[in-house]
């Protein structure tokens, strides 16, 4: 896999020996990773006999018992015109027609990035890292559990900047309580587009800010998004079978100016879809088949993302459970559904249901990332800092999640089967009763061979003690004010950074403050 590490605040090797050297090695560098491309096959949980039945069923789903398009007429007429059944806001698409309006959809997109060295591309073997998305909330061990506010939410844009294995900034960090609502999404986009240089979402909580986000896309691109795709934004279905006005106005948006969509059912196992697997696989294909072939309806040929967020149920207590072995089967299925239907798909997380980054979140995070990786995830969103079933960002797990995505990077891989990883002559120059420390396939490899935490310690007890004893919460929080210590902010074009907030500033001047 190659990587790209430019400098950041680097000194120019030359002049000055030895001290010009040390100072090399102390300045800090931004290392950030390209885009996961998996050398390793994609694990298959549904037999061929299984994804017939599920696809049959997805069918009969929305033949017989259609979806929702509640107070939208524009989508309504365009159903209607493609040939399905329109009954008042029920929409009945017969058999095969969704599947026929997919096709135009492509299987692969590149999403641009200001810094073109970001760019990712979503679809066929790839895999890109975005943090968690939509908490209210946030958390740290100085302040608690709190309502967030805008120096969060750029305290986040500039973790995940700084963050090497993470490759997008993401939308919703979480959720600046502390500027009105029906602006925030301007101050939100701003941070995404000056902290950071990684590629982006834009809002989808109205359709006028979707407009917003094309309009502000274009002055920081410099004109039309016709042919360039830089937005990958999210558009939740209100499982079951209902696709409300505002998720679908701003989708509208997204697709007539060929910006990415993710089109993903929200379901909680047990109370939004049925309590079985593959019930809910069928389900989350009838609506995925039905969104994705709206967005085609909308603009034939606009880049969109197959999704599949799922969660159990608790049925105690009725809460949201994350990180369990059902939630991974249909992980698993619906990514096998969304390959053979050819789309790019979006599922998988650092999904937990703990209040604190603890072992359970530990737990639940790692199978539901490791499941989003061998499921052949191509866009995972809430990849590193969610907490309490999506309601908290908390910094020191995004950091902990963080440091952890590098496992996903170094699984992706494979083996390398070179000469140099067969290591035969490592073995011949040992040869029985010695060691490996100082051969010469050690001395020339070590430095690459493991992959290494940022985050974690294995250093002896005694080292360990006399270092204060500090558990991972404690290194976590360090790391955090390490990496906001070295932020150094990308540059922009300060004509560009003029014309944004001057669109920020008419657009927020045009309508009163909204709280709700």
């Amino acid at each position: 896999m190659s990587e790209a590490a430019p400098a950041t605040r680097r000194r120019t090797r030359g002049g000055g020996g030895g001290a010009a050297r040390r100072a090399d090695r102390t300045t800090v560098r931004l290392e950030v990773a390209k885009y996961i491309e998996r050398n390793i096959p994609n694990f298959e949980v549904l037999t061929e006999e299984a994804l017939e039945i599920i696809e049959n069923n997805a069918e009969t789903i929305l033949e017989e018992i259609g979806v929702h398009f509640p107070d939208n007429p524009g989508a309504l007429k365009r159903w209607a015109d493609a040939g399905a059944d329109v009954d008042g806001e029920r929409v009945r698409i017969p058999r095969g027609l969704a599947r026929e309006l997919i096709k135009t959809a492509p299987s692969e997109y590149t999403q641009h990035a200001r810094n073109p060295d970001r760019n990712v591309r979503v679809g066929g073997n790839s895999m890109v890292l975005a943090p968690v998305y939509g908490p209210p909330f946030v958390r740290d061990v100085n302040g608690g559990r709190r309502y967030a506010t805008m120096a969060d939410f750029q305290k986040m844009v500039k973790l995940t900047y700084m963050s090497k294995w993470l490759h997008h900034s993401g939308g919703t960090v979480c959720e600046p309580t502390d500027i009105a609502v029906n602006k925030r999404h301007l101050d939100m986009l701003y941070a995404h587009m000056t902290l950071s240089d990684k590629p982006y979402m834009g809002s989808v909580t109205a359709p006028e800010r979707a407009v917003d986000s094309v309009k502000m896309s274009e002055i920081l691109f410099g004109g039309s998004l016709e042919n360039k795709t830089v937005m990958t934004s999210l558009i939740n279905i209100n499982s079951p079978l209902t696709f409300d006005e505002i998720m679908m106005g701003a989708m509208e948006v997204y697709a007539k100016n060929n910006q990415a969509c993710i089109v993903s059912p929200f379901i909680v196992g047990g109370a939004m879809a049925p309590v079985s697997v593959a019930g809910t696989l069928a389900q989350v294909m009838a609506e995925g088949l039905a969104g994705v072939a709206y967005n085609q309806l909308c603009n034939p040929g606009a880049p969109v993302i197959f999704g599949a967020f799922v969660s159990s149920i608790d049925m105690n207590s009725g809460a949201p459970t994350f990180g369990t072995p059902e939630a991974s089967k249909i992980l698993y299925g619906a990514g096998q559904i969304a390959r053979r239907l050819g789309l790019p798909f979006r599922s998988g997380g650092a999904l937990c249901g703990s209040k604190l980054p603890d072992a359970q979140a530990a737990y639940e995070t790692a199978n539901t990332l490791n499941a989003a990786l061998l499921g052949g995830v191509n866009f995972c969103l809430h990849a590193a800092g969610w907490l309490e079933g999506g309601l908290v960002t908390s910094f020191e797990k995004f950091v902990m999640d963080a440091d952890q995505l590098g496992v996903l990077h170094s699984i992706a891989k494979g083996v390398d089967m070179s000469e140099n990883g067969q290591a035969l002559d490592a073995v011949r120059e040992v040869g029985p009763g010695g060691h490996y420390l100082g051969c010469a396939h050690t001395q020339a490899n070590f430095k690459d061979s493991f992959w290494k935490s940022q985050l974690l310690d294995y250093k002896p007890f005694e080292t360990w003690s006399d270092e204060g004893g500090k558990d991972t919460m404690q290194l976590a929080s360090e790391r955090v004010e390490r990496m906001m210590g070295e932020y150094t902010q990308p540059p922009l074009d300060p004509a560009i950074d003029e014309a944004l907030q001057a669109y920020m500033e008419e657009r927020k001047a045009s309508e009163p403050d909204a709280f709700v």
